[in-house]
């Protein structure tokens, strides 16, 4: 099995196995040579579903031969759109990244599309969003387009996202980001622009009429 699939295996484990710790976090009972069976077949199972994901990321590869796919150190794929080969700059934390994206299956199925999940604001390394975006947004440039290829546990996982993302789900995302820029400077923006909004104006008033005394007329 490649570096890459190991990768993958322990990730997958190690989420499995902190799901399992989190549940019987209350009955500590010592470690028996049972759960230590358990272990080892858990981690037989995530290996065979590491190489049947890999198996399908490597046909769909070789089915685009003309496009060329880059292997991240993390365990997934990726491949430029659109590049751009002037900037050198890329997010990292501490700022804020606004991007588009759209989700399908690896049969190219759209399970998210664009416009359902616009618009996207990040704080980089600061929010709580898929481990492949979490890393693949940091190895972008300002108007690039990437589409990834990200193995299960890089996506949702054993649980998939509770809607429209199943279980142990290998997952394409088509990712444009379209800016980013510090923290500090996107504050100073988001109140120049509620500084701009002008406020409602006043209802006015009408006068009330001055009561006649029309007892000493």
């Amino acid at each position: 099995m490649s570096k890459f699939s190991m990768l993958i295996a322990f990730g997958i484990f190690l989420s499995i196995f902190t799901s399992s710790c989190k549940q019987h976090q209350d009955a500590r009972k010592p470690i028996s040579q049972t759960s230590g069976s358990f272990m080892k077949k858990s981690i037989e199972r995530n290996k065979k579903l590491v190489a049947s994901e890999e198996t399908r990321i490597e046909a769909l590869i070789k089915s685009n031969p003309n496009v060329q796919y880059i292997a991240s150190k993390k365990g997934y794929w990726y491949t430029y759109e659109t590049k751009n080969e002037i900037d050198s700059l890329t997010p990292k934390k501490g700022d804020v990244a606004f991007f588009d994206y759209e989700i399908k299956d690896l049969k190219g199925t759209i399970i998210y599309s664009e416009l359902e999940l616009r618009p996207q604001i990040y704080y980089v390394d600061k929010q709580n969003i898929m481990m492949g975006l979490r890393d693949g947004i940091k190895l972008m440039r300002k108007n690039e387009k990437v589409s990834f290829l990200f193995p299960s546990n890089m996506g949702y996982g054993y649980h998939g996202d509770d809607k429209k993302i199943g279980t142990n789900t290998p997952l394409i995302c088509t990712v444009t980001l379209r800016d980013f820029m510090s923290e500090t400077v996107y504050k100073k923006q988001s109140e120049a622009k509620l500084k701009a909004i002008p406020l409602p104006a006043k209802p006015k008033t009408k006068a009330v009429p001055e009561l006649q005394d029309t007892i000493t007329q």
